[in-house]
Formats: structure tokens, C-alpha cells, sequence
């Protein structure tokens, strides 16, 4: 008895003892062995594949084979190929903490629980809710790049969570830590790249690219050429008299290609976390924490606990000086519209988010709150400690 029509079929290979399944799926037909010799094993797995064609859940034979190690491949190459700076980030973030986690897991495999998992293994290992929605948001690209890819490696993007950051800073460098922290600065490359940050606002990914070309002493301008900065967009200012001598001794002897700043030996810096807390810790302005006792550590090992891989660094970061130049700008009375030009930043929003009001500010709003044409509060002008006046009778 033949079956009803869309209903598929089960049928045996010559010289095959295992049974195979055929179902069509938009009219294009699927052959695939169900792994069974049992026939009535082989029917059920037909009726599944016939559900999953119904509910639009089917991925078909050849994407259930992608392995999320190949769509991390993808992700990678586009990043790649569009030359994104974050791609070093991306490249570290899979080898360290994805790959040991879904690696070796097919791409149908992935589900939203999975990932609660994986965001509960992080949260253990100390890893701040910033740094997991990174991680995720990563594994995330990869589904959607997948999904776009012809023939799609994956048929269904799984819900991912997004974890609740706090992670406004509120950090600015005062005259008095700035000037123990460059008496902390520990080689000429650091002292540069703080003055600099400190005066500009620029990122720290902005400076560490910078070329030689890009430093003009004749007439003392520094710029940023357009694509190399976050928002794409260049930026051109003045140096001022302590940059222009810190980069006169940062690019002597360097040819127009190279980096402005390098270390003694020559190479480029491409991370100075570690000088950074560094010099922090030495200029009182920052500290080394114990994860495991939360107490303070003076060395890379915690004295208490004898623990040497949970050592954090608390206090002042370098993005702190974008938000000290801002405010540091404002109070020198420049407009807000220069300041974002000088920064890099699109909208006002630095001014809004991190209360940079100066109180010369304040000092002329309450002047202007309490003028003979302000506001009036209903209070009597006779001061509480004043001898009462005499009123005078009806």
C-alpha cells in the first residue's frame, strides 16, 4: 500500500541492511539514512523530520553537521575583511572562553539554556556582566552571519541573554593624582600617552595607532586621519606646549610609517595594562585586590589567601582621562560643541552622562536664581537672626 502523498518514504539501499528516509521539503527532495536497522526506528525518525518541515524548524542534513567552530571561521574572516580594529578582542574572546565551551558542539546544538550555562561558568570565574554580553553578543554574530551565508549554515538564531551592566564611570584624574602619577610614569612613551589623554580625550586605541605622519612640529598640529578613529571621522588640534615637546622626543629619528608610540626597544605598544595599574598603585590612586578574601594585595600574589590568579586591579583606568579632558575643557570655558570636536564626540551626551557642569556654572545660575528680577521664594528680606520690625498698627 503506497502512503499518502507528503508523507515521504522509507526504503532499503541494495546491499544495505539500514534504513533510509526520503521527504521533500518546498519541492526539493531529502535523502538521508535514519542510522537504524529497525524499520519501525526509521519511520519514527521520518515522522520528526516531517514535523520539523511542518513547524519550520528543519535545517536539513547539512547544516545539523556545521559545528559552531566553523561559524566562528566566518565570524573572524568577515571581521577580517571589513578590517575591524576590534578583530584582536574578537580572536581572544573565542579562543579563551568560547571555544572551550561550545567548540566542539554542532550549530543545531546551541540552545538558550546552554548559554544561561555559559554565562553562570563565567559569572563563578569572576567575569563582569560588560565582559560576558561581549562574549555573547559574539556568539550572537556568529548565528546571524550564519543564517545570511547561501546556502544558510544555520535555519534559527536561539534567544540570547543580555546581562544588566553597571558600568558607569564616574573616575577623573585630579591636578594632585595627575602630577604623582607622571612622577610614577615609568618610561617616556607612558608620560606622552598620559599627557595626551589627559589633554585630548582621545581613546586609548586611537593613540596606540597613531602614525608618525599624523604629528605635524612645523606648525604644531596632531591629527587623527579619517577611518582610524571610532566614529571614522578625523580630527585635527593644536598641541600644547608640554605635548609638543613629549612628541618631539617620541618621534626623533622615526621614519613617517612608524608608530608614535613604541617602547625602548622599538616595538609598538599594544597593551600597558599592567604599567597602568602599575603606575597607579605606586601614585596612590588605584589598587590590587584579592578576589578570593577581597583584601589588598602588594604584589601579584595575596599574601592571606596565597592566591595569584584572582588579583584585580581597582581604581582610575585610562578612559578616565576622556572624561577629565572633557571636564577640564569645560571648566577653561571652552564651548561644548569644540569639546566634542576635539574628543570624537557625536553627540552631547558626555555632558549629560557624566555631570560635567562646572561650578562656575552653578555659582552664576544661583546669582541669576536669586537677582531682584529671579525668582521670588515668598520669604521675608529680614534675616532670622535680624531684630524683629515693628509693624505698624491699623
Amino acid at each position: 500500500m503506497s502512503r499518502p502523498r507528503g508523507t515521504g518514504s522509507v526504503y532499503l539501499q541494495k546491499g544495505s541492511a539500514v534504513w533510509w528516509v526520503k521527504y521533500y521539503r518546498n519541492g526539493r527532495p531529502y535523502r538521508e539514512s535514519s542510522r537504524t536497522t529497525n524499520e519501525r526506528k526509521a519511520h519514527k525518525f521520518l515522522q520528526q523530520r516531517l514535523a520539523e518541515v511542518t513547524t519550520g524548524n528543519f535545517c536539513g542534513p547539512q547544516a545539523e553537521r556545521i559545528r559552531i567552530e566553523e561559524l566562528a571561521e566566518g565570524l573572524l574572516r568577515d571581521y577580517r575583511i571589513n578590517a575591524r580594529r576590534s578583530l584582536p578582542d574578537a580572536e581572544t574572546r573565542w579562543r579563551l572562553h568560547l571555544k572551550p565551551f561550545f567548540g566542539n558542539l554542532r550549530a543545531v546544538e546551541l540552545s538558550s539554556d546552554l548559554v544561561t550555562r555559559y554565562v553562570d561558568a563565567r559569572q563563578e570565574a569572576g567575569a563582569q556582566n560588560a565582559t560576558i554580553n561581549r562574549e555573547v553578543a559574539c556568539l550572537k554574530r556568529m548565528y546571524h552571519l550564519g543564517l545570511r551565508t547561501t546556502p544558510p549554515k544555520v535555519y534559527r538564531v536561539p534567544a540570547f541573554p543580555k546581562l544588566c551592566e553597571n558600568n558607569v564611570r564616574k573616575g577623573f584624574l585630579e591636578d594632585s593624582a595627575y602630577s604623582r602619577l607622571v612622577n610614577a610614569s615609568p618610561e617616556l612613551w607612558f608620560r606622552t600617552l598620559l599627557e595626551v589623554g589627559r589633554t585630548y580625550g582621545w581613546r586609548k586605541g586611537e593613540l596606540l595607532h597613531m602614525r608618525v605622519r599624523e604629528v605635524d612640529l612645523l606648525v604644531r598640529t596632531l591629527r587623527l586621519e579619517p577611518g582610524t578613529t571610532k566614529n571614522k571621522d578625523g580630527r585635527e588640534v593644536t598641541m600644547t606646549d608640554a605635548v609638543y615637546m613629549l612628541l618631539c622626543e617620541c618621534v626623533a629619528r622615526k621614519q613617517p610609517d612608524d608608530f608614535v608610540f613604541t617602547r625602548e626597544d622599538g616595538t609598538p605598544v599594544r597593551d600597558f595594562r599592567k604599567t597602568w595599574w602599575r603606575a597607579c598603585v605606586q601614585a596612590r590612586i588605584g589598587k590590587m585586590m584579592c578576589g578570593h578574601c577581597s583584601l589588598p594585595v602588594l604584589a601579584t600574589k595575596c599574601g592571606t589567601c596565597d592566591s595569584a590568579d584572582q588579583i584585580r586591579y581597582q581604581g582610575l583606568i585610562f578612559h578616565d582621562l576622556r572624561r577629565t579632558a572633557a571636564r577640564n575643557l569645560r571648566r577653561a570655558g571652552v564651548a561644548e560643541g569644540v569639546i566634542q570636536k576635539i574628543g570624537g564626540w557625536k553627540t552631547r551626551s558626555v555632558f549629560e552622562r557624566y555631570a560635567i557642569v562646572t561650578q562656575t556654572d552653578v555659582a552664576d545660575a544661583m546669582r541669576k536664581l536669586q537677582s531682584k528680577d529671579g525668582h521670588s521664594f515668598g520669604h521675608s528680606d529680614v534675616l532670622p537672626d535680624s531684630p524683629a520690625k515693628t509693624l505698624p498698627a491699623n
